[in-house]
């Protein structure tokens, strides 16, 4: 069985892998209908069909100008692998998600954004072109001049527009492997709204939320605010070695938990935990990039904690002028349902790119992981409803169950990206188990 990083929905097929240019146009060739693959970490269908091409044996690095940060690989390429080379030589991800076990190929086709979007915006603005293969095996260079529609229907166009074979990507320079972090408590939603907006101006914050405490205490949680230390920063003995990393062990979690192990009582005991180890109501540290960036790639296999049926994750984004009611209404709601959600993130977008179907626009945007149990998908509609009577659209990556009718309502350019893409794949070669679903 083949599924992705939520578990749900597994299907039957098995990924095919390919190596070469000849390679892959053959196996388009043999398929009526086929999806690009990555390392499968987007959470639901978006990566799943009748046929998987998937990328991670195409995994050469092309280029690297150390001087000028100029980055060229093959799609199949991971962040991971990515990092451990130009970290070393002073450069870092201009945008990165919660994870680093994503390709190059899934990053464009996510239009991923990280903890930056409010200071840098997402991933599309750091590629400067890419080679992609359509569903009749022509080769297309793409960049913000030659191709530019296409270009821009692929970033965040979930591998419907043809298959990514390299790109090149502008990186950020940094002079240590280290983030100066800074740590707040607050009490409520309007103080981490408040504080988030404080911190406009700092490079990378991101807010995790007690999504279960209810009243004055109503979506309380921890903010961390970080920016890439320079050599002084450090304490004198990393100032020798400022971009390399001590080794670190991971912990693997071997089996899935019994179903019963996540509930209410003990998401709201954790989230209790997690809240009361933080002390200080401001505190500053110096860590390395990766508990900042990556926590969750410290714990292998994590998935498996929400046991073997799985978990959805939902996230959504508000526009700046209903954020504040929209996320008091929606976590209302998710304290009345006592839906168990432990991982709950809250960050604060930039403009977007208004272009085809990437995700981030300006405003809030949360994050909430949920159990597969019942009457979890029936719940989930409400808060379709309530987002979407809030202004607000859902993250395709991260979707596993939305409805046609909601995506049409949270993305205006599905027209444009429909005609452009019955143009370029007029029998929908392209397809996946979510663009089936979604009329997409």
């Amino acid at each position: 069985m083949t599924a992705s990083w939520g578990l749900y929905p597994s299907i039957t097929t098995t990924p095919t892998y390919f190596s070469s240019e000849s390679e892959l146009k053959a196996q388009l060739a043999a398929a009526p209908h086929a999806i690009p693959r990555g390392l499968g970490r987007s959470y639901g269908d978006s990566s799943l069909g009748e046929a998987m091409l998937c990328t991670t044996r195409y995994n050469r690095f092309l280029a690297f100008d150390t001087q000028n940060g100029h980055l060229t690989c093959e799609s199949g390429v991971s962040l991971a692998e990515m990092l451990d080379v130009i970290v070393p030589a002073g450069w870092f991800l201009p945008v990165t998600p919660g994870t680093k076990f994503v390709t190059l190929g899934g990053a464009i086709a996510s239009d991923i954004h990280g903890k930056n979007h409010h200071i840098d915006g997402a991933f599309s603005n750091f590629v400067t072109q890419f080679n992609l293969m359509t569903a009749n095996g022509q080769v297309l260079t793409c960049s913000r001049t030659e191709n530019a529609e296409l270009f821009w229907a692929t970033l965040g166009g979930m591998g419907l527009t043809g298959v990514i074979l390299q790109a090149t990507l502008q990186l950020k320079k940094i002079e240590t492997a280290y983030i100066r972090q800074r740590t707040l408590k607050v009490p409520n939603l309007a103080a981490m709204m408040d504080a988030l907006e404080t911190l406009a101006k700092v490079t990378y914050t991101v807010a995790w939320i007690d999504c279960l405490s209810r009243g004055d205490a109503l979506g309380r949680g921890l903010i961390y605010a970080g920016e890439h230390a320079t050599r002084e920063e450090l304490p004198p003995q990393l100032q020798a070695t400022p971009l390399t990393l001590p080794a670190k062990s991971k912990i693997n979690i071997p089996l899935f938990f019994p179903k019963f192990a996540l509930n209410t009582l003990s998401v709201k005991a954790f989230n209790a935990l997690y809240y009361g180890k933080v002390r200080a109501k401001d505190s500053t540290a110096i860590i390395s990039y990766e508990p900042f960036f990556y926590p969750l790639d410290a714990v292998l296999n994590w998935n498996r904690i929400y046991g073997r049926t799985g978990f959805l994750q939902y996230q959504f984004v508000l526009p700046p002028e209903t954020s504040k009611a929209g996320l008091t209404d929606i976590l209302t709601r998710i304290t009345e349902h006592g839906a168990a959600s432990f991982l709950a993130v809250l960050k604060l977008f930039g403009p977007g790119t208004d272009q085809f179907l990437s995700f981030p626009k300006a405003g809030y945007t949360l994050a909430l992981d949920f159990p597969i149990r019942d009457g979890i998908f029936e719940f989930l509609e409400v808060l379709d409803a309530r987002v979407a009577h809030y202004g607000g659209r859902i993250y395709l990556t991260k979707d596993a169950r939305m409805k046609r009718e909601t995506l049409s309502l949270g993305y205006e350019n599905l027209s444009t990206f429909a005609t452009l893409r019955a143009q370029i794949d007029p029998t929908h070669h392209f397809e996946s188990l979510q663009s089936q679903r979604l009329g997409l």
